[in-house]
């Protein structure tokens, strides 16, 4: 399935949701389960949905199996309804796409952590400092720990951060985690996924580049946002990693071109070294870190106020976003 978490309006608020895509068409899959139980007789079926198929992503993914499977039923149900049919209070079951406002599918995840785990980047990185790579790299996955509080969505726009003069983008795929777990063996490492989407780990250069002059972060240099979306692709659909191409474009032009399989450090060799001696909990976020060429830095090429930027990576999608704002 392509999980996401997107956003309805009411009288009495705005709610974020969990849906599926279906073509064009997204299915609310807590409706479509309270649904599913009402046609089948259960008198009580909200309140069962509610704790079967919760509506918000983190609760979702901390249901592990049993929730991934009454999904599925639910959207195996729901195409079978009516495009027009409804919940049993008359709610909405399945939305046009291009009528709702897609949200990433962790607006508020419990912990972000981005690697450097493809090869050609921290070569191309390294020989810009004029130095080797460093011989620790190839010893475990390395990280940072990003600001899990300023995830912004597909479409949304993302305010010229800091003052910056060195605005780029990175394109990166991520891994959500779906089960808690602790010293994980590597071969068992692929169970505890979720599923995968594209990640967009903005950064500053300048600022980033004078507080890594301390030894300590990246920190302000990226912390202002990090983009998700725009969905949520489940692990059982992505049988082949490796041949995944990933471009990003900037206005409508290509600046980068990679491919997943070029990666040194897998997902399940990342979640066996974090979790070594360390919990790790559904809705941590695990970033590849940039495809080799995958960002502004290796170009020599920033990015300005009015800039749309394009991730893209099929059969996700296109993780869409416009720069606002100017420099002073």
């Amino acid at each position: 399935m392509k999980l996401v978490s997107f956003r309805v309006s009411t009288p009495v608020g705005t709610f974020t949701r969990v849906g599926a895509m279906h073509g064009r068409s997204l299915v609310d899959l807590n409706m479509a389960y309270t649904r599913w139980l009402a046609d089948h007789g259960e008198a009580q079926p909200h309140r069962l949905a509610n704790a079967q198929v919760p509506s918000s992503m983190l609760a979702f993914l901390e249901g592990g199996t049993s929730t991934m499977s009454a999904a599925r039923q639910a959207m195996g149900y729901a195409v079978t309804l009516d495009p027009s049919a409804t919940g049993p209070s008359g709610e909405t079951i399945v939305y046009a796409t291009a009528g709702v406002q897609i949200a990433a599918p962790l607006v508020d995840p419990p912990s972000l952590r981005d690697f450097i785990a493809f090869e050609d980047h921290i070569a191309a990185t390294s020989k810009r400092r004029g130095q080797p790579i460093p011989p620790e790299w190839y010893k475990a996955p390395v990280y940072y720990k990003g600001n899990h509080r300023t995830i912004i969505g597909p479409d949304e726009d993302l305010a010229w951060p800091l003052n910056t003069t060195m605005l780029d983008y990175e394109l990166e795929l991520a891994c959500v985690i779906g089960r808690k777990g602790q010293d994980i063996a590597e071969r068992d490492a692929q169970h505890y996924i979720a599923g995968y989407t594209i990640m967009n780990d903005f950064s500053a250069r300048d600022v980033q580049f004078q507080e890594m002059a301390c030894r300590l972060g990246p920190a302000k240099g990226k912390d202002f946002a990090t983009a998700l979306g725009p969905c949520l692709m489940t692990s059982d659909e992505a049988a082949d990693l490796g041949g995944l191409s990933m471009v990003a474009r900037v206005n409508g032009e290509e600046w980068s071109r990679g491919r997943f399989g070029t990666i040194h450090w897998s997902f399940p060799q990342m979640i066996a070294h974090v979790s070594r001696g360390e919990t790790i909990y559904p809705g941590d976020i695990f970033g590849s870190g940039t495809v080799g060429g995958g960002c502004g830095l290796e170009l020599d090429r920033y990015l300005k106020p009015g800039d749309v930027v394009e991730l893209e990576i099929q059969p996700i999608g296109v993780l869409r976003t416009r720069i606002v704002g100017a420099t002073s």
